[in-house]
């Protein structure tokens, strides 16, 4: 057998392990742990929008919530794990290509690697929280001031910071778009569900993904008031973005609105665990 033909043969067998039934299971549990979070952000964030704002509502506030329970640190390993799932998997339909009629373009390849490198991220912070360091990489607002001084620092820092707010403003209106259109339904295995059950997984779909779209939006309006006005702690994180709904003229009727939204998103991703196509 010459060379290109090993080459081909060990692709084949590489693809066909990162399309088999482990990768499909870390995806799951990647899911899975995603929905914890966010189940858990959004009940913190109910908390603060009825008077209890000791707590903060982001993923540090999450794992905080999640290790004073019993055997929370087995949950957080596990979860740290699950994350760890769902970088491969984004990792191996950055390689290889995912499922649907478009899903081996460049467009798809690069969205899979953006996720990898998110979740990787994200797996890491949870990990390191589980391992004791207690930081999960420190709360959402204290990361997003710091690397917004430190990029407006950088020449040309203005402009970067202004961009990648537009950008996660566009982001935030793209995923809410999609929920609302329910664009979702095409990666879903729809004729396993029972007429009532697809519309409850149209409700936390719908609810959920416009709710996590409006807090991607105000964050990255929030990132181009820094860089407009030259001003890193302008930049906000999830819990300081979820406590300025509070501050709007409907007061925290929104906060509460856009909370069990999150909640909603949690309980959307355990459906995608249980009904996505991987």
């Amino acid at each position: 057998m010459n060379t290109s033909a090993m080459a081909r043969n060990g692709r084949a067998g590489a693809e066909r392990a990162a399309r088999g039934s482990v990768t499909k299971g870390a995806a799951r549990a990647g899911f899975a742990a995603r929905g914890v979070i966010y189940l858990l952000v959004g009940l913190l964030a109910l908390q603060i929008a009825f008077g209890d704002s000791k707590e903060e509502a982001d993923r540090r506030g999450a794992l905080a919530e999640i290790s004073q329970k019993p055997f929370g640190s087995v949950v957080l390993w596990a979860l740290g794990v699950g994350l760890v799932g769902m970088a491969l998997w984004r990792l191996s339909e950055a390689v290889f290509g995912a499922v649907g009629e478009d899903g081996r373009s460049a467009r798809k390849r690069l969205l899979a690697l953006g996720r990898c490198a998110f979740y990787s991220f994200v797996a890491y912070s949870v990990l390191a929280f589980a391992a004791g360091s207690g930081s999960g990489g420190g709360s959402s607002d204290e990361q997003s001031r710091d690397v917004t001084a430190r990029v407006l620092g950088l020449p040309g820092g203005q402009w970067i910071v202004g961009v990648a707010g537009v950008g996660i403003v566009v982001a935030g209106l793209w995923i809410g778009a999609r929920a609302v259109m329910r664009s979702y339904h095409k990666k879903l295995r729809l004729g396993e569900m029972s007429p009532r059950v697809r519309r409850l997984v149209d409700v936390t779909g719908v609810g959920g993904g416009a709710a996590r779209g409006l807090v991607f939006a105000a964050a990255g309006v929030f990132a181009v008031r820094a860089a407009v006005e030259y001003e890193p702690d302008r930049a906000k994180g999830l819990d300081d973005t979820l406590r300025s709904f509070a501050g709007t003229p409907a007061g925290p009727g929104l906060l509460a609105c856009v909370a069990a939204g999150l909640v909603l998103f949690g309980l959307f991703s355990f459906a995608m665990a249980r009904w996505r196509k991987v």
